[in-house]
């Protein structure tokens, strides 16, 4: 599977390790693995492969992601306009539903 690839060094995604404790949901939610982990902590791995959906940010329970919508998603229509790639993203139909990417943890 070819990786998404959006402009290089324009995301907005923003990431404060001292507040990050570890959880893992934007690497569970991140439709496009911008995450890894590291010593207990999250790292942007891949700021270019990051969209803006913003499900990180909306799902970090300690506040420690922040992202502005739309960069990625324009960077996407820009490219296939070009014929690089398809213009396929979850954030362009409807922003604020698609930021909506919620997942509630087992309670077992």
């Amino acid at each position: 599977m070819t990786k998404n690839r959006y402009l290089k060094n324009v995301a907005t995604l923003k990431l404060d390790t001292e507040k990050c404790t570890g959880c893992g949901m934007c690497e569970t939610v991140c439709p496009h693995s911008v995450f890894i982990f590291k010593e207990g902590k999250a790292i942007i791995s891949d700021l270019d492969a990051c969209m803006e959906c913003g499900a990180c940010a909306l799902n970090c329970p300690a506040g420690a992601l922040s992202v502005k919508s739309g960069v990625g998603c324009a960077a996407a229509v820009i490219n296939a306009a070009l014929g690089r790639t398809s213009s396929e993203c979850c954030c362009c139909a409807n922003e604020k539903e698609s930021a909506k990417i919620s997942l509630k943890k087992d309670s077992q």
